[in-house]
């Protein structure tokens, strides 16, 4: 009994030394013998990503010939078109000669006639609302904070909170150019109307059979 329980303390020894050595066997194949091999793949995607910081691919040749302003909102930089070259009659001052509250008795419809305001009741809305009228070349905030007509989508924000920070994301809105870097997008009013932000209904566009048959 005592020889056979030494024969099974030495065979247990064996198989000790031969799982040890195998051990250090596959140690030795897997350990990093050149500068191409690592004990783990992780360890080489750590490796190989020290250098790397993006995607090499590019939107600038897109927008070299657009007017950008870089901004910051919260986390997110990015750029966005500048809106007072885009304004057919900016500066206002230069029709607008004197505060609104003076010369709003003169010939109303000769002023923006054009304009229709359908953004909110009549109650909530009006002109004002948006436009200082001490100083027609800003907009102003609900507190009466100036607001630069570059920077309008300070004023929808006030009250489209979720859309504005989607927006800040990348979540809303039109991209320019493509998603590559460096981001630029589209601001409220490249893509709404401000006085009527409202898309308005419209059928989808149907199949045109004819020419279909004519491509043929």
């Amino acid at each position: 009994m005592k020889i056979r329980k030494s024969i099974h303390k030495d065979y247990l020894k064996n198989i000790s030394k031969i799982v040890c050595v195998l051990w250090l066997v596959i140690s030795v194949i897997s350990c990093k013998n050149h500068n191409e091999e690592y004990h783990k793949v992780t360890d080489k995607i750590e490796a190989e990503s020290k250098n790397y910081h993006g995607t090499s691919i590019s939107s600038d040749k897109f927008l070299e010939e657009l007017n950008l302003i870089e901004i910051t909102e919260g986390e997110h930089t990015f750029l966005i078109p500048e809106r007072k070259s885009q304004i057919q009659s900016y500066a206002c001052t230069e029709c607008h000669t004197d505060d609104l509250d003076k010369i709003k008795g003169k010939d109303v419809k000769k002023g923006h006639w054009n304009i229709s305001l359908n953004h909110a009741n009549e109650n909530t809305m009006n002109c004002l609302t948006c436009h200082n009228g001490d100083d027609m070349d800003n907009l102003k905030s609900l507190t009466g904070n100036k607001i630069d007509f570059d920077y309008s989508y300070n004023l929808c924000n006030q009250c489209h909170t979720k859309q504005f920070e989607d927006w800040k994301g990348g979540a809303h809105g039109k991209k320019i150019a493509s998603w590559a870097p460096p981001r630029a997008s589209m601001t409220c009013v490249n893509c709404h109307n401000p006085h009527s932000p409202s898309y308005e209904k419209r059928w989808p566009v149907g199949y045109n059979s004819q020419k279909r048959q004519e491509r043929k």
